[in-house]
């Protein structure tokens, strides 16, 4: 079960990765948006800290996509769909 929650912790910090790449964003303008350094965002990418559950929901906002979607716990990354 352990691994299992770490495996989606990876997968979740994947996934913003990609979203923030396929919109040619950069991580300094993801961090602005959250108001956090760009170093602090790095490491929300890399695994190293835990992403807060509200930044989450920015991100989610932002994106346009389901807090379900950056959470791997779908792959339908559309609200309500």
């Amino acid at each position: 079960m352990y691994y299992s929650i770490i495996i989606l912790v990876i997968k979740m910090r994947l996934r913003i990765k990609d979203l923030r790449e396929d919109n040619d964003l950069t991580q300094k303008e993801i961090s602005k948006l959250l108001m956090c350094d760009q170093s602090l965002y790095s490491k929300y990418e890399r695994s190293e800290r835990e992403i807060p559950l509200n930044l989450i929901i920015k991100l989610a906002d932002f994106y346009k996509v389901s807090v379900d979607y950056l959470l791997y716990r779908t792959d339908n990354p559309y609200v309500n769909k």
